[in-house]
This record gives C-alpha cells, sequence and structure tokens, in this order.
C-alpha cells in the first residue's frame, strides 16, 4: 500500500457504503444490482483502473484493483461483480484484442456504460472447457452462435459478453476460439434464462444465456485466428483465481473483526463470551490463518505486477485461500451462536456467499490436479 492505494480504498469504501450496502436487501430480493450502479462506480474512475488511460482506464496496475476488490468484501457487498467486469474481461481485450477493439469496448467498460460479462460454463460442462459445445459458424462475414451457457456473472445485466465457443468440434481444446458479443434484450438470437436462485450471493445476478444463431461480426474474434480460446483461457484464468484469493482473505479478516466485536459485547456464564479461554483460543487460530493467508496473497499479488505468477501458484492461490476462507466463517459463524445461523448478522450472509469460492473459476479439486502436474 501506498498513498495512492490509500486514497483508492478510502475513495471505494466511500462507494460501497454509501451506494451500495443500504440497498442489499432489495438486491438481494430482485436478484441483480440496479446497473446504474456501473456507471456511478465508472464517474468516480473505480472501473477499470488498471487499464491504460488512452483506452479510458486508470492508467493503473493490478494493485489498484486488488484494493477495490478487498474494500468490496470489507464493505459487506455481493451484488456487483466487479471482479468480472473490471478485473477479468477488460485483460483479455488488452492481451488479445486489436486496436479497434480496445477503442470500441474498453472505454464503455471503464465509465460502466456498458456491463462485462463472460460466458464459459454450460449446463453439461463446468470446469473442463475444452468439452463446451455452443458453436460458432462462419457465414460470410459473421459468425452464427447457438448452445446455452449457464451460472454466468453478470448475466443479466451484461451489455458486452465473452464467449466461449468451438469454432472446430473436432479439434478438442484447439477448437476452442472466444468471440466478443453485443447485446440487449431486444437482439436477435440472444435470450436471458432465468436469474439462479442461490444459496448465497443473492444480490449478483448468476444467469442463463441462450443463443439460437445470434450474428456476431467475425471481426468480434479475439485473437489472430480461431483455435486460440483454450490458450487464452488458461493464461488469463490466473489472474481470475488470485481475484478469487483476495476476496477469500479479505472474507477471513472481515469475518475475525466482526467476530470478536460480537463476542466482546456478548455476555455468557458472567462474563464477555470472549473472556472464555475457547473463545479467546479459536480467534486467536482464526486471526493467525487470516494473517498467513494474506501473507501468501501479497507475495502472489507482487509476482503478478511483475509478470511471474505462474498457473501452479494462482492454483495454489485459489484453492488453499477459499478453502482457509470457508474454515474461518465457519469457525466465527460457530461463535455467533445461534444468531450466526439469522440473516440478523453478517457472519450468516458471509457464510452462504462463501460456498462457491471453492467451485467457481475452476473447482478446487482442478487446482490441486493442475498443481498435481507441476510436481
Amino acid at each position: 500500500m501506498d498513498e495512492e492505494l490509500d486514497a483508492v480504498a478510502d475513495l471505494a469504501r466511500s462507494f460501497f457504503a454509501k451506494e451500495v450496502e443500504p440497498h442489499q436487501a432489495r438486491f438481494a430480493q430482485q436478484g441483480f444490482p440496479d446497473k446504474d450502479l456501473y456507471r456511478r462506480a465508472g464517474d468516480l474512475g473505480l472501473l477499470c483502473m488498471s487499464v491504460p488511460e488512452e483506452y479510458g482506464g486508470g492508467g493503473g496496475t493490478f494493485a489498484h484493483e486488488a484494493v477495490l476488490f478487498s474494500e468490496q468484501v470489507f464493505g459487506g457487498d455481493n451484488s456487483m461483480h466487479l471482479g468480472v467486469h473490471a478485473g477479468i474481461v477488460p485483460h483479455y481485450f488488452l492481451a488479445y484484442g486489436s486496436e479497434q477493439q480496445k477503442q470500441r469496448w474498453l472505454p464503455k467498460l471503464a465509465s460502466g456504460e456498458w456491463v462485462a460479462a463472460i460466458a464459459m460454463t454450460e449446463p453439461g460442462t463446468g470446469s473442463d472447457l475444452q468439452r463446451i459445445k455452443t458453436r460458432a459458424v462462419r457465414d460470410g462475414d459473421d459468425y452464427l452462435i447457438s448452445g446455452a451457457k449457464t451460472f454466468i456473472s453478470n448475466g443479466h445485466n451484461a451489455d458486452l459478453i465473452v464467449i466461449a465457443v468451438k469454432t472446430d468440434p473436432e479439434a478438442g481444446a484447439a477448437g476452442v476460439s472466444l468471440i466478443v458479443a453485443e447485446v440487449d434484450d431486444s437482439t436477435e438470437g440472444f435470450t436471458r434464462g432465468r436469474i439462479i436462485d442461490k444459496i448465497g450471493q443473492k444480490g449478483q445476478d448468476t444467469t442463463e444465456l441462450f443463443f439460437d444463431d445470434l450474428r456476431v461480426p467475425a471481426t468480434n474474434l479475439l485473437g489472430p485466428g480461431e483455435g486460440q480460446g483454450f490458450k487464452q483461457l488458461m493464461t488469463q484464468l490466473a489472474q481470475e483465481r488470485l481475484i478469487c484469493g483476495i476476496a477469500a482473505v479479505t472474507a477471513m479478516e472481515r469475518a475475525v473483526e466482526l467476530t470478536v466485536e460480537y463476542t466482546k459485547s456478548r455476555q455468557a456464564f458472567g462474563n464477555s463470551l470472549f473472556d472464555l479461554q475457547n473463545t479467546r483460543f479459536e480467534l486467536a487460530e482464526c486471526a493467525t490463518l487470516a494473517r498467513v493467508s494474506r501473507s501468501f496473497l501479497d507475495e502472489c499479488i507482487e509476482k503478478h505486477l511483475r509478470g511471474e505468477l505462474d498457473v501452479s501458484t494462482a492454483a495454489m492461490v485459489k484453492y488453499w485461500l477459499t478453502d482457509q476462507q470457508c474454515i474461518v466463517v465457519d469457525r466465527c459463524l460457530q461463535l455467533h451462536g445461534g444468531y450466526g445461523y439469522t440473516t440478523e448478522y453478517p457472519i450468516g450472509h458471509m457464510y452462504a456467499d462463501a460456498r462457491i469460492q471453492r467451485i467457481y473459476a475452476g473447482a478446487n479439486e482442478v487446482m490441486k490436479e493442475l498443481i498435481a502436474r507441476t510436481l
């Protein structure tokens, strides 16, 4: 952290406290955040901070994004999926997009005018991306895309979607390509399905998407040609998994902070709950797990800023930190007693929200396989 990052943290903290947190219950009820929040975040300069200024971004680094994602978790927001919108999708364009694509798409994401999503998972295909079935067939100067995607974060609000497709269904991983679609509710061949009712992250829209000969210009293909998609995904997933780690560690730290506060105010057996040795020992262990996790995370962020974060280490970040998140939040919920199992206290929401961390961005079992391949 430095003065500039501290300033970003203050700005982000204020944004989530004033603009987002007061509306969490409504977002959870409707299943998605208000779309104009992205525009407000863009006006404050909180979106695409690591994108160069020439494309409308902040000209910063991933460190700026890391601060934003941390403050979002500390602020209790589980509705705006800024990790996808600002931390994942723009970097596909920066890494693989043409100059024309960058000029067209990045400023709209930085301003919040458009909301971004990436569509990988399908009803029958989760972490095994080379087996996707959504097809893109060349038709003159266009592609016709047909298929279905599910569990798509930001799917309800999305205006711009990076779609993983098969341009050659017989080629396995080498037949995967990434094609970008600009969509709205009137786009022919494109339909938004239901917002999926999840056990946690209720305010974050996770949506089914359907494509029926969706016509997309061939110039929207990412990269120099077809068949580059799988490699592109594997490369960019390292940052996505690091983002999961940021959320995990911040959640641990918030859980410990909230539980210390709760146990010091809660009376049991004539004293505060914190005065009981078991409570103090539990919190001491949770605080230690959070501290060790933070040290590992910070080391990996520094590696990423130097361009040195490899696939195996990113997998370690994602699997181990999200496992620890679930452990720490569970132990903190236990110290809340029956109140922890209600929606009255944040720890209950954090418990439900945490579980998906071990599944998305590649299930933790897949992460262990990626690590094992390097041993």
